[in-house]
């Protein structure tokens, strides 16, 4: 008997083999004009063919397999109402005709389930079932033993064997479930369909489709009829599988004005054409050595590009590609192209940060796959905003012809564009730093910020014969010397000292046992010189009018050591510990000691003077509100705090970054480190604060020439 179907469930008598996935292709499932099914949308189970039952559960009234249906018993039930002659005489009825009609349609109706069911069982005839073929071979193929797969199809020994294990490779696949659907027989053929659920390893997507495949009945048994079409349906002669994934550009991060910080740079981008290569596997080994990433990964990418297209494996910036240059000259195949791309270089540095590409070990840190077009934030605005500014890949299963050109998309996951970052810096606050600082022999750095608000204005670094320090000119922890005096100043003016107070400026003078010396000769002159001046050894002795609680509150109230741990990059507030003695705290008030800051916290001072009230800084446009900004002082000590800073630009020891127009307010230092000297100018003019260091190594520097040059710049 032949045009009966043999339906296969996942839990099969028969050894019903794949557990399934969960599948999570994207789309709708649907059926292409050709006929062949296509994905099947995540967390959807493909719906059964037309005539396909479910699994039955074990214990929910099913018939044990092979057993004949029950059939219901009618229990006689006796009759409610019974006349008395009846009960009397205890004779039934004879039947009637239609009554009998129905009876022989119940008994002929039992014989057909009970046929049925018996031939079911027995096969009708014992003609051989095609399913044990049919799960044995995609049993193996799902536990990659090609070789045995191939055994079961009608192909020579060894064809369908390699096509199935390069399907797999094609995919770089890294998991691959089968699950039997149905097995519909016609005599000595058969069509088994099946569910395929492949994991693609690097994309972290699942492809499910549903396929089907012939059989055949030989003298030895069933067969697969071997054809392309096994692997996926619509795969014909000579076509294969690729996996296509394409990253976004990585998203920018803007200016106050919506422009890019980032500025087009030299990008080296490395490459293969895999059907040019003569041995991909030792493509990839020599790749992954020189750039330190896993053979097994690069090899899995080359395997599934389309053969035809450029395979970008890393994009490098000009360091990395110096340094790996020679190793990367011994890879077999491999091709470099230059190009500029807004990627590795950018205004504001120290906002930004800095971005490294696929083979950069932060990556491999993270536990992340090696996925060519990755990118990844190193620090700054780029690190903390890593996944809006990155995006999500499009990954693409493609069939390929024999020419290598892509004929048909397969299944598709679209992916995200990357979200830019808009920040505060303000561009002609930028371009006036980055001027200025060009401008200048030695290596430098300038933090500028809207006093009123807090806002981070401009954020500019350049390095020539100096060494810059580490942390940047947001995150460094320097010795500021006498710019930290504007601090001690107003200290001071909370003690009641007066601007015009005689103070003498010693060549030296000792507290608590160390001595502090200066230029000073010793004459008598008013406390608003010595600021003017940077007379350390003036505040050396005025600090025996301090204690170190009064000090350090005030220190607070300009917001040094101030929480900034909400800000998006690496900030440092300064630091002010506690003074053990009269010679610590001698020492603090002239920016020394264990006194630390940073270029941002000392333009966040400048900028408390300029305001009346301190702030929290904020690199980023439309932020929260931080809080109430804070008063620091009483408006009559602001006031004269103001016109010492403004002593010290017109006549004093800062007089190199004054101008015509609207004044400009500040203070200098110079302090040795470890490497040379550095310089510092603190100050304001109008709505912008600022702080700008120099470093060299001869003292002879002057970061208030270096701030003439950046407010000289600025427009208006």
């Amino acid at each position: 008997m032949t045009g009966w179907r043999i339906v296969s469930l996942n839990a099969s008598g028969r050894g019903g083999r794949a557990r399934p996935r969960s599948p999570s292709a994207p789309g709708q499932r649907d059926t292409p004009a050709n006929g062949h099914p296509g994905p099947v949308a995540a967390g959807q189970q493909p719906a059964l063919p037309p005539g396909e039952v479910g699994p039955v559960t074990p214990g929910q009234g099913s018939t044990p397999p092979g057993a004949p249906p029950r059939l219901p018993v009618n229990r006689a039930k006796p009759p409610r109402h019974v006349s008395p002659r009846a009960a009397r005489s205890r004779r039934r009825p004879a039947p009637s005709a239609r009554q009998l009609k129905q009876v022989r349609a119940a008994a002929l109706a039992v014989v057909a389930v009970c046929t049925l069911a018996i031939g079911l069982a027995t096969g009708f005839g014992s003609e051989p079932s095609a399913e044990p073929t049919a799960n044995a071979f995609l049993l193996d193929w799902q536990q990659q033993q090609y070789r045995a797969a191939g055994g079961l199809t009608t192909a020579r020994p060894g064809t369908a064997s390699a096509v199935l294990r390069g399907a797999f490779a094609q995919l770089d696949a890294s998991q691959l479930s089968l699950t039997m659907r149905s097995v519909v027989q016609h005599g000595n053929t058969a069509e088994a369909s099946f569910l395929a659920s492949v994991s693609l390893a690097q994309q972290g997507q699942v492809w499910t489709y549903q396929g089907r495949f012939g059989l055949v009945r030989e003298r030895g048994g069933w067969k697969v009829a071997w054809a392309p079409g096994v692997v996926y349906p619509s795969l014909g002669p000579g076509e294969r599988l690729a996996v296509v994934t394409q990253f976004p550009a990585r998203a920018p991060v803007l200016d106050a004005t919506g422009r890019p910080l980032e500025v087009p740079g030299p990008v080296h981008v490395l490459g293969v054409w895999p059907s040019r290569l003569a041995d991909p596997a030792a493509t990839a080994r020599a790749f992954a050595k020189s750039t330190g990433l896993e053979a097994a990964q690069v090899l899995g990418q080359i395997a599934a590009a389309p053969p035809g297209r450029f395979l970008i494996l890393a994009s490098l910036d000009p360091g990395t590609y110096a340094r790996l240059r020679s190793r990367l000259g011994q890879v077999p195949g491999l091709v470099i192209q230059q190009q500029r791309e807004r990627l590795f270089q950018a205004q504001a540095s120290g906002v930004v940060g800095e971005v490294g590409s696929e083979v950069n070990p932060v990556l491999r840190a993270d536990g992340a796959f090696y996925l060519p077009g990755t990118t990844v934030g190193l620090s700054g605005l780029e690190q903390a905003y890593q996944r809006e500014l990155l995006g999500t890949p499009t990954t693409e299963v493609v069939l390929v012809n024999p020419s290598g050109g892509e004929a048909s998309v397969l299944a598709r996951w679209p992916g995200t564009p990357g979200a830019p970052v808009r920040t505060t810096i303000d561009p002609k606050a930028q371009g006036a730093a980055l001027s200025a600082l060009d401008s200048m022999p030695n290596s430098g750095e300038l933090v500028a910020v809207q006093a009123s608000t807090g806002r981070v204005l401009a954020v500019a670094q350049h390095e020539a014969s100096g060494d810059l320090p580490a942390g940047g000119p947001l995150n460094a922890r320097l010795v500021p010397g006498t710019v930290f005096t504007i601090v001690s100043a107003a200290a001071l003016l909370r003690t009641g000292l007066a601007a015009s107070a005689p103070v003498s400026c010693e060549n030296s003078f000792t507290v608590g046992g160390q001595t502090f010396t200066s230029d000073g000769t010793g004459a008598q002159a008013s406390f608003s010189a010595d600021f003017a001046d940077g007379c350390g050894t003036a505040f050396a002795g005025l600090s025996e009018r301090l204690d170190a609680g009064q000090f350090a509150q005030v220190a607070k109230g300009f917001g040094i050591g101030a929480d900034w741990s909400q800000l998006p990059v690496s900030a440092f507030s300064g630091s002010v510990p506690p003074a053990a003695g009269g010679a610590d705290l001698a020492a603090e008030t002239i920016g020394q000691g264990n006194v630390r800051v940073s270029p941002l916290s000392m333009a966040m001072v400048a900028a408390a003077v300029d305001s009346g009230r301190w702030h929290t800084p904020q690199v980023i446009a439309n932020a929260a509100d931080p809080g109430a900004a804070r008063a620091v002082l009483y408006a009559d000590e602001m006031s004269t705090l103001r016109g010492l800073m403004r002593g010290a630009v017109r006549s004093g020891a800062a007089r190199a970054a004054g101008l015509g127009g609207t004044p400009v307010y500040g203070q200098v230092s110079t302090v040795r480190t470890g490497s040379g000297w550095m310089s510092w100018f603190v100050g304001y003019r109008g709505d912008i604060a600022f702080a700008v260091i120099e470093t060299g190594r001869a003292p002879q520097l002057s970061a208030a020439a270096l701030a003439r040059a950046f407010l000289s710049a600025l427009p208006g």
